[in-house]
């Protein structure tokens, strides 16, 4: 079955897509697993403006994105965040659009199904190394005012990246999150050695 982003997908009988083959440079193609993100973690900005993909995320990353060292980045449709995932996330997005056209259609709201395909489907593609260190772009960094450090929090099927002092101007909702990556900073995580 052709996927709407260029992926070629096997159905089962129920027509759900599974096991969607990801189109990566060369023509070749990338399977990814499914993975979920829990856990935490911080880095200093290292040489060359690197950061480190914390261990909690690096294994789930690399499943989901067939044991090919690629971090999938975007900025959070929501939050003044970025959110990071692998490949095989976007196996899902079609049912994502779906789903979200449904609830704006049962509570008579406006949805540009256009729009949302272009904001899930715009993710950057970042290699990283054996470490984990990997490049943010500029533009994102710039955009959430990354600074000398980054914090990592899971949640689920992606997991957030913020710079500390903008998480530290969110409400109660992130009070877990705040609280973790306080504690990480003080406890000298973020000032770890700059590599």
């Amino acid at each position: 079955m052709a996927h709407p982003w260029g992926m070629n997908c096997r159905v089962t009988t129920r027509g759900r897509s599974r096991g969607c083959l990801l189109r990566k440079a060369g023509g070749q193609r990338v399977a990814g697993v499914p993975s979920k993100y829990w856990g935490n973690g911080i880095s200093p900005r290292g040489d060359k403006g690197r950061f480190v993909l914390p261990t909690d995320f690096r294994g789930a990353v690399l499943a989901a994105s067939d044991n090919v060292p690629i971090l999938c980045l975007d900025f959070h449709h929501k939050y003044p965040c970025l959110v990071g995932f692998g490949l095989s996330r976007a196996d899902g997005f079609a049912d994502q659009i779906l789903h979200e056209e449904r609830v704006a259609l049962e509570r008579g709201e406006p949805f540009d199904r256009d729009e949302r395909a272009s904001q899930l489907g715009g993710f950057v593609r970042t290699k990283f190394d054996e470490s984990g260190r990997f490049i943010l772009p500029d533009y994102l960094g710039d955009e959430i005012k990354a600074g000398d450090a980054l914090y990592f929090h899971g949640g689920d099927s992606q997991f957030t990246i913020w710079a500390p002092d903008v998480l530290f101007t969110m409400g109660d909702g992130w009070r877990s999150a705040k609280a973790t990556c306080r504690s990480l900073i003080n406890s000298g995580a973020a000032k770890g050695r700059r590599k």
